[in-house]
């Protein structure tokens, strides 16, 4: 479906869960974030109708994300009705890796195509510091399951952050060239503690001369929907990406929505403006009157990010909003 501005909105993440296995530096406040209550968490079943719904509207492309979605009890189960729900083209997860060893072949059986793995660093001590705890040797073990369980392609997404792993830009550089990973740099936004961190803030521009990247050796290529500018090297068995949020942003061509774990629809990552759907769905509400509340919080869905002006502060933190 098309919103105000003529931007075809096709591109729903969910987030299943705000609870996560980890404490990462730039997501969350070092004493933690108090969970949602259980029930107001969506349940699969309200999840799956919402979806169901959501694609007699056009959407097409579905990513599963928390907090850690994989952490949620009964997500195999989900994802199986999921992936089999008419009009469901692209299937996806984001997840910590942590659990991925022991689950990869789990989600590829379950119906989940491709697979994004939030990974900053490989270095075992950096990673206990990054994300204050879990053993980056179980990530690493989980991204070349993935491989082997056949889910494709396999993105790693890096968040740059200055004077914290931009040394090892090149070390994910190598990671590409020797095998078929997808590795995608990402701005540092300031959402929610990383509100803080503004002076952290690396531009694209700037990463890819850490690289050393030369544009004349490079092909351009696109895999699957999102905001990312990919090029791949000669010899390359993978491929880098840059997610520009901030430097050079991509609101004109922004295609998603995102719908909270406790049930709100919210059109953009940084504006505060969200739909609640889960008081509608639990008050028997139908599924005409959803795909009205749909297709308003659609409709309103602003023009563009204000991240360079404002940092987005508040209550919800970024495991809490979806990613």
């Amino acid at each position: 479906m098309l919103d105000q501005f003529q931007r075809k909105i096709e591109y729903l993440r969910i987030s299943v869960t705000d609870r996560c296995n980890l404490r990462c530096i730039y997501c969350m406040p070092v004493e933690g974030v108090q969970w949602m209550p259980h029930d107001s968490i969506l349940s699969f079943e309200e999840i799956l109708r919402l979806m169901r719904i959501s694609t007699q509207l056009g959407f097409r492309r579905f990513r599963i994300t928390g907090g850690e979605p994989l952490v949620r009890k009964g997500i195999l189960d989900f994802l199986r009705e999921g992936a089999i729900i008419p009009g469901v083209e692209d299937f996806m997860i984001t997840t910590n890796g942590l659990l991925l060893p022991k689950m990869a072949f789990d989600l590829k059986a379950a119906g989940v195509q491709r697979v994004n793995i939030s990974l900053d660093t490989m270095d075992s001590e950096r990673f206990r510091a990054i994300t204050r705890v879990g053993e980056v040797s179980s990530v690493i073990q989980g991204v070349f399951r993935s491989l082997e369980a056949g889910l494709d392609p396999v993105k790693i997404n890096v968040v740059v952050v200055r004077g914290v792993n931009t040394d090892e830009l090149p070390n994910f550089l190598k990671l590409a060239k020797q095998y078929p990973l997808h590795v995608r740099f990402i701005e540092l936004m300031p959402i929610g503690i990383s509100s803080k961190q503004r002076a952290d803030f690396v531009p694209i521009q700037e990463m890819k001369e850490l690289l050393g990247l030369k544009e004349n050796i490079l092909t351009q290529g696109i895999l699957g929907g999102g905001p990312a500018e990919y090029v791949q090297p000669r010899g390359f068995k993978g491929s880098i990406g840059f997610i520009s949020a901030m430097s050079r942003h991509f609101c004109d061509t922004c295609n998603r929505v995102r719908l909270t774990a406790d049930g709100k629809l919210r059109p953009c990552l940084h504006s505060k403006n969200e739909v609640s759907l889960r008081d509608a769905l639990r008050n028997g509400t139908s599924d005409e009157i959803l795909r009205d509340l749909f297709a308003q919080a659609v409709w309103h869905k602003p023009a563009k990010h204000h991240m360079n002006d404002e940092a987005l502060q508040g209550q919800r933190v970024m495991s809490q909003i979806g990613g």
